[in-house]
């Protein structure tokens, strides 16, 4: 047999057909993309291998982790840092690595194409990002580009406490899971920083010897100063906290509403009902009996909105700047407001005894507390009287002082005459019914832990929640009869594993996860009545809350599970959230009530856009006021170290158990190595650590007894020995003492070793 002539080798591109087919790629180009594009195989590699290291040594094409591209400009595919977002509201990115001369291309971040139905998560300032990008015009130095995937917080940027040292000094980072791993700052490269400053760091790449280096970049406080554990949290998640000038100056120029355009409803009793401390008022409210034969026992109910859209234009600053907030955020020891003071404390506050423009949703209800019809009103308001909850529940109690004893019979008992109907209509509705205490850190007038209660939950808080609840689905179906978009609150049900991980954790504590074809809150609600009576109840409570999915703002309604609704949109708290002033302009559009509604060329994508960026400001929010809260309750315990506490396991892990104490609701961790005497194994089905010799079993939901070993305030994170005895093979709880393990070891500086994060215990959404 005649042996086949060995094939013809493939020519090689020439370097103008490579440099145009790295120019115009759309994709990832490396060398095996450019042999697949021209037919190269085996040895023909070589000479391309070759080939493009010329072209690279000549300058004329650049290699990066994206691949390769033209020199001076970006490749197609590559990772990049979210840093800032421009005047229309667009993100802007630039690239991790860039060689180029001069100062690296911006990329403007474009929307994703999918809408609600792209389920990635939506990036924010600060994430790190992998992208595909197209120049943008011929300059070489603007990009657009839409994100392949959110890879995380940038880790290239540190925020920590500078020590500063006799050469240079050292970085406590501020993170939990960055604990324990100190940044060295080299002679000169301390900036502006003095011992004891909160300080941003660029992190130099790591070597596998001795400690990453970094160099400040930026001072961003004292942490001496009283609010100094908030501003942690505020650089931490990006959080805007400073106004530009111009938008100051565009607030201080704004003139007060006047009656033109609006009903004078001056006269009618509306009051504010707040938390003692409440600087801003936005919701005012009033009930009286109705007089229409044809609803017997019904009511009339108003809830009056401060009018937030008659001061704030879409496409002002003052707009742009409260997009890129997307709401308040509440610490303990301050308020980061969306709206600069002048809006947000002055004219759109509804002071006692001053007239301001307000919104307002009258509503008839039936005796059962059904809503039969409801109005939109454009209006001119006085409030009666500024009540706190606490007071306005003495007086109907029967204890009324000198401000609500004139108030008490015409005002405030038919506002909760109206409020036992829709209590009945709420029983009959069932929505998801979580128990949980409300832990709320007080601040003494040091700047530190005074301490932590839990307020009493009144009727009073609950009368405000069904007043604002029933107003919030006024809104969504005058908006959807008009065929007006908006953006809803949306809560979808539970996932399945969510249901899976939420039967196993029952189960871990004996109780069976009921049987139902279509998911709905009663059915959670029977399992929280069979917890009610037991030792596990409020863990339970908690479990329940983990299970459910995260409200988010969507322009397709996909309903509120955890209220049991159908159409649901938030629409009563414009002053600290974009969501509702969103829909205010949409309900001025769709009802006729002014120009300064929602522009009609207004897009359901844009919307949509809009939701995910104030849902993903919702979220860093929430994330830094639990922080704050752990970093302020750490540095409260930290003088009572070698204290017992009482408390519940409320996680279960390979290295360890969660603790939460009954005192402070306070997160620490037990090291799995420092329990006892015996190896313990990780039971994932079961939520328990077990024993190998001994059999003894600690399992989630148990309650414990433990030490506080140690606290590291900046990170909020505490370590706790643990006392208690475990379970016996039998499942009966051991008395007694528990012999510790492995004792604790001080770490070097005062940091706590192998303290673990604990910010993996979930919160669950806000309605």
């Amino acid at each position: 047999m005649a042996k086949r002539a060995p094939a013809a080798p493939t020519p090689l591109p020439t370097r103008e057909q490579v440099l145009a087919f790295i120019a115009e790629a759309k994709d990832k180009v490396g060398k095996r993309e450019i042999a697949q594009a021209f037919g190269l195989k085996g040895a023909d590699k070589i000479g391309l291998k070759r080939l493009l290291k010329e072209i690279e040594d000549e300058g004329v094409i650049e290699k990066s982790r994206g691949g390769l591209a033209k020199a001076g400009r970006l490749p197609p595919v590559l990772v990049a840092d979210i840093r800032a977002r421009d005047r229309q509201g667009e993100f802007l990115a630039s690239p991790v690595e860039w060689k180029g001369d001069g100062k690296a291309p911006t990329i403007v971040v474009m929307p994703p194409r999918g809408g609600r139905r792209d389920k990635r998560p939506a990036p924010g300032i600060g994430d790190r990002i992998l992208v595909r990008v197209e120049p943008d015009g011929e300059s070489g130095n603007r990009y657009t580009g839409r994100v392949v995937k959110v890879i995380g917080k940038n880790r290239a940027e540190i925020i920590g406490v500078f020590r500063a040292g006799a050469q240079g000094g050292r970085i406590e980072p501020v993170e939990k899971r960055s604990q324990g791993r100190e940044i060295l700052i080299p002679p000169g490269e301390e900036g502006e920083a003095r011992d004891g400053d909160l300080v941003s760091v660029s992190l130099e790449r790591e070597t596998r010897m001795g400690l990453p280096k970094g160099r400040v970049r930026e001072r961003l406080g004292s942490l001496g100063s009283e609010k100094a554990v908030s501003l942690i949290a505020l650089h931490l998640h990006n959080i805007p906290h400073v106004f530009q000038a111009a938008t100051i100056a565009e607030a201080d120029a704004v003139k007060p509403a006047t009656l033109r355009g609006r009903e004078d409803w001056r006269d009618k009793p509306l009051l504010t009902i707040d938390p003692p401390d409440a600087k801003d008022h936005d919701d005012a409210v009033m009930a009286e009996p109705d007089a229409d034969p044809d609803n017997p026992g019904g009511f009339v109910l108003t809830v009056a909105i401060a009018d937030v859209a008659a001061y704030v234009r879409p496409g002002s600053g003052l707009d742009r700047e409260a997009l890129e907030r997307g709401n308040s955020v509440y610490f303990p020891d301050r308020v980061v407001p969306m709206l600069p003071e002048r809006i947000s404390n002055d004219l759109c506050s509804l002071r006692e005894g001053e007239k301001r423009p307000a919104i307002a949703v009258r509503m008839v209800i039936s005796a059962e507390g059904t809503k039969r019809r409801h109005s939109f009103h454009r209006v001119m308001m006085c409030s009666r009287a500024k009540l706190a909850y606490a007071q306005a529940q003495s007086a109907i109690d029967g204890h009324p002082d000198d401000t609500t004893a004139p108030l008490l019979e015409n005002v405030l008992k038919p506002l909760w005459a109206a409020y036992a109907a829709l209590k009945t209509a709420r029983d009959r509705r069932g929505p998801l019914a979580l128990d949980l205490p409300e832990r709320k850190v007080l601040i003494g007038a040091d700047g530190r832990v005074d301490r932590v209660i839990v307020p009493d939950r009144l009727d009073a808080h609950r009368l405000i929640e069904e007043f604002m609840i029933l107003a919030n689905v006024a809104a969504a179906e005058t908006l959807e009869q008009a065929r007006q978009p908006l953006i809803y609150r949306v809560h979808d049900k539970p996932a399945p594993e969510k249901m899976r991980a939420l039967g196993e954790v029952l189960a871990s504590v004996g109780i069976k996860l009921p049987k139902e074809g279509a998911l709905r809150p009663a059915l959670f609600n029977r399992i929280l009545a069979m917890a009610a009576e037991t030792e596990h109840a409020v863990f339970l409570n908690e479990v329940v809350l983990r299970s459910q999915a995260q409200a988010v703002y969507a322009a397709e309604n996909l309903g509120h599970f955890g209220l049991n609704l159908r159409r649901y949109a938030h629409f009563t708290s414009p002053i600290r959230r974009y969501a509702d002033l969103v829909v205010h302009r949409a309900l001025i559009t769709a009802c006729g009530l002014g120009k300064d509604g929602l522009a009609s060329d207004v897009s359901v994508p844009e919307l949509d856009r809009i939701g995910e960026q104030i849902s993903a400001a919702e979220r860093r929010a929430m994330a830094a006021e639990r922080e704050t809260i752990d970093r302020l309750i750490a540095n409260h315990l930290a003088e009572r170290v070698g204290s017992n506490f009482e408390g519940q396991i409320s996680g279960v892990t390979r290295a360890g158990l969660f603790i939460k104490l009954d005192e402070t609701g306070a997160d620490g961790f037990v090291p799995v190595s420092t329990i006892g005497a015996d190896y313990y194994r990780h039971e994932e089905a079961r939520h328990a650590l077990v024993g190998e010799r001994t059999g003894e079993t600690y399992r989630l939901g148990d309650r414990v007894e433990v030490r506080l070993a140690e606290a590291a305030p900046v990170a909020g994170a505490l370590r706790f020995e643990l006392l208690s005895e475990g379970r016996t093979r039998s499942g009966a709880k051991r008395t007694g003492t528990k012999k510790p393990g492995r004792p604790f070891k001080a770490a070097p500086s005062g940091r706590p070793p192998g303290i673990r994060n604990s910010a993996s215990r979930h919160r669950g959404s806000r309605r």
